[in-house]
């Protein structure tokens, strides 16, 4: 006769274990770590922003950008590493056209280099953005009585059925005591 191997099965895998695997490719940097570089590249390139956008704009290479990265003394070293990838950002068909619009394209731009692309580096900076703002009211209505008959639900501040409006602000100095 032959013998029973186990009485239980011996699950491989229990059930309410949860996965600590992340989907997707594994992050080559952190988010906070980006959007920090960027905030600071920010105020860097606000303060020599004069000195170094007229060469900037005429700049054709790499060798070019670090000349005009020079002309900034305190802050050029600290861009030097990033000339091609500037070029690369000055080059986009969206580049903008305002002042504190570019300076704030190039700063996301290159927060993420070396690991990123320039334009993963900008997703990553607007994702993180986002999610500071966080939740808010886009709309509210009230329940409404109106004269023409209608109990229920405002729509747009107003009653569905004749259009009559709410008047702001309601109940102001109508409380009964």
């Amino acid at each position: 006769m032959a013998k029973r191997k186990k009485t239980e099965m011996e699950a491989k895998k229990s059930l309410d274990n949860t996965s600590q695997k992340r989907r997707g490719p594994r992050r080559q940097i952190p988010p906070t770590t980006v959007i920090g570089r960027s905030d600071n590249y920010r105020e860097t390139l606000q303060e020599m922003w004069d000195s170094i956008w007229p060469s900037l704009s005429a700049a054709q290479s790499a060798e070019d950008v670090s000349r005009a990265l020079e002309n900034a003394p305190p802050y050029g070293r600290e861009f030097a590493s990033f000339s091609a990838a500037i070029l690369e950002v000055l080059k986009e068909k969206r580049f903008p056209s305002r002042r504190k619009s570019r300076i704030n394209f190039i700063a996301d731009s290159i927060a993420g280099i070396p690991n990123v692309s320039p334009r993963r580096s900008r997703d990553i900076c607007f994702e993180e953005r986002a999610k500071k703002d966080g939740t808010r009211i886009l709309r509210y209505e009230y329940y409404v009585e109106c004269s023409c008959g209608y109990e229920g639900h405002s729509k747009n501040h107003a009653c569905p059925n004749c259009g009559a409006e709410i008047r702001f602000p309601v109940n102001v100095g109508s409380f009964v005591s």
